[in-house]
């Protein structure tokens, strides 16, 4: 890693650091703030599939704290104790929005197809783009066509993050629209979700343009070495 790209990552760590910590703390302080209706993350959840008529969506306790997330292959919603169990605008807020995943899946909704079919690629390539990068960095005057290997690899992995962006908005978009047409929470409860749900969607956003800086870096690199042959 150069010390451009180091430099670089320090940044973007401690943009992503802040962003995460703020997150937590909204979460924490809306964990505090009940709903109206006093339903729980795992009631809203059901509702939610409900009224969009979708049946074929399991709601299933994950572990962890904000481990929640939608699983396309397996159709579940899975929700971290604190919102399967919250009755809170924090619990409200991401029981709706990982259902708006499923509100996705079920809607056919373009981007979440782009964002499933890339899950395997990425997957493969974030094992061994490190690995590849580092040695094209070191062999950049031997065998530069190494780190071009290395950049379309890590490029896989930030089309992905582009790609998540449209995803997460648009499944809190769905989640707060529902919210707003229901009785589970009042004008200032769902500001609050609002709000919890922008930090959320924030974490993706430092993440993309940090996969974005990145790639723009190692493309540099790559086009300075062949510039000097």
């Amino acid at each position: 890693m150069t010390p451009g790209i180091m430099f670089l990552s320090l940044i973007f760590v401690g943009i992503s650091l802040l962003v995460s910590f703020v997150l937590k703390s909204k979460f924490r302080a809306y964990s505090e703030v009940p709903t109206s209706s006093g339903l729980t993350g795992r009631q809203i959840a059901e509702k939610m599939l409900r009224d969009n008529q979708i049946y074929d969506v399991q709601i299933r306790e994950a572990e962890g704290f904000l481990s929640d997330h939608y699983n396309p292959a397996d159709k579940t919603v899975n929700l971290s104790p604190d919102v399967y169990n919250g009755a809170n605008v924090a619990a409200a807020a991401v029981a709706a929005h990982e259902c708006g995943h499923a509100v996705q899946h079920a809607a056919a909704y373009p981007w979440l197809g782009l964002r499933s079919r890339l899950v395997p690629v990425v997957q493969v390539s974030s094992n061994i783009v490190s690995w590849v990068l580092l040695a094209g960095i070191f062999l950049i005057n031997t065998f530069p066509q190494l780190l071009l290997g290395g950049i379309i690899l890590f490029g896989i992995t930030t089309v992905f993050s582009l790609v998540t962006l449209p995803v997460e908005f648009d499944a809190s978009r769905r989640a707060l629209a529902w919210l707003d047409n229901t009785t589970i929470m009042r004008r200032e409860e769902h500001d609050k979700a609002k709000n919890a749900l922008w930090w959320a969607a924030m974490t993706y956003v430092v993440a993309a343009l940090a996969s974005v800086a990145t790639l723009v870096q190692y493309i540099l690199i790559y086009m300075g070495a062949r510039n000097r042959d």
